[in-house]
């Protein structure tokens, strides 16, 4: 069982601050500036890494236009996948360049590799991560070449039940991957929050030992800090500059300042998460004195009995705990008490 990796510089896992990636997909719309510029943003944003997918139209599929290679029920409807992959392909060349600037800037930069030739490419490239696509989770060939390289793989477990999860992360580890992660993905685009079944999270941790958190395709970021709070150590969100530019992925892409705001409230929400106490806060200390406790709240002559008319049990908390009011009560007073005097056992005889 291993509740950590470590990816460069960074542990990730179980008590450690979300790893919060940038995807940046297709929405650099084939312009390296673009790229660069989605690089940027996402840094500034808080991003730990970027994130590139490595591919073209030929390693994802072939050339065919029948009706096997339509896409149905989706924001792609209509399209064929070849000719989608080529309007949505990072050109090769850009990603050492890529890697180099994102680097530059602190970042962590990998991608999504698609076959063998692209696991080729990438290594040359020097990445510190595999991330193995929802799509990509049962070609078990490709899951066996990326744990070859002996690399971190966090691996998104879109539309794939917990059995071939499991045949996933055998694969894996029989062929030499150690620092392995688990992402909850629901594999729609966008995805509703309804269907976001994030409990999946810490059930993932547990059944297979390993960090788990959470690749979000909804709008906004409410199921990104839900999912932390409930134990997700990564975040992976598209990312683009700007959604009205279009692009395959665009349609459900965070803007810069919506991921700003993101990494921001999960940073909110893993200080307020904490640790198991019931230790008293030192400003709660200093509330402490507003509890009720036994007060004098009518004048009470020396001799005089207590009674429920003229003590009670109220605010502030100077006074006896309120669990001694039938013990005083019938009680006398030892000394006159004025209205508005905490009791105390000096008092009473």
């Amino acid at each position: 069982m291993k509740n950590t990796i470590r990816i460069g510089d960074r542990l990730i896992g179980e008590g450690q601050p979300a790893y919060i990636i940038a995807e940046m997909s297709a929405n650099h719309g084939h312009d390296f500036d673009q790229a660069l510029r989605i690089i940027e943003a996402a840094h500034k944003a808080g991003a730990d890494a970027v994130k590139l997918q490595t591919y073209t139209p030929d390693t994802m599929t072939i050339d065919c236009d029948n009706e096997w290679f339509r896409i149905h029920g989706t924001i792609w409807e209509g399209k064929n996948l070849h000719s989608l992959y080529g309007e949505a392909f990072t050109p090769w060349e850009w990603q050492p360049k890529l890697k180099e600037y994102a680097e530059s800037l602190g970042m962590d930069c990998f991608s999504s590799p698609f076959d063998f030739t692209s696991v080729d490419f990438l290594e040359e490239m020097g990445v510190v991560a595999y991330k193995v696509a929802s799509f990509e989770i049962v070609d078990i060939p490709l899951l066996e070449k990326i744990a070859s390289t002996g690399k971190p793989v966090i691996v998104s477990t879109g539309m794939a039940s917990l059995s071939e999860i499991d045949e996933a992360v055998r694969t894996l580890r029989a062929n030499g991957a150690t620092d392995i992660a688990l992402l909850k993905c629901t594999s729609a685009y966008p995805a509703s929050p309804e269907e976001a079944n994030l409990r999946t999270i810490p059930h993932l941790a547990k059944s297979f030992g390993l960090p788990a958190g959470l690749s979000d395709h909804t709008m906004g970021n409410g199921v990104a800090i839900a999912g932390v709070a409930l134990g997700a150590c990564i975040v992976e969100k598209h990312f683009t500059i700007d959604r009205s530019q279009g692009g395959p992925d665009s349609a459900f892409s965070m803007e810069p300042d919506e991921f700003a705001s993101m990494v921001a409230d999960i940073r909110m929400a893993e200080k307020a998460l904490g640790e198991v106490s019931y230790e008293i806060t030192r400003k709660q200390k200093d509330s402490k004195v507003f509890r009720r406790s036994l007060f004098v709240v009518e004048d009470i002559k020396a001799g005089e009995e207590l009674t429920e008319r003229n003590v009670r049990s109220i605010r502030p908390g100077y006074g006896l705990h309120t669990r001694y009011l039938k013990v005083v009560l019938g009680k006398k007073a030892v000394v006159d008490i004025p209205r508005g005097t905490p009791l105390g056992w000096d008092k009473i005889g």
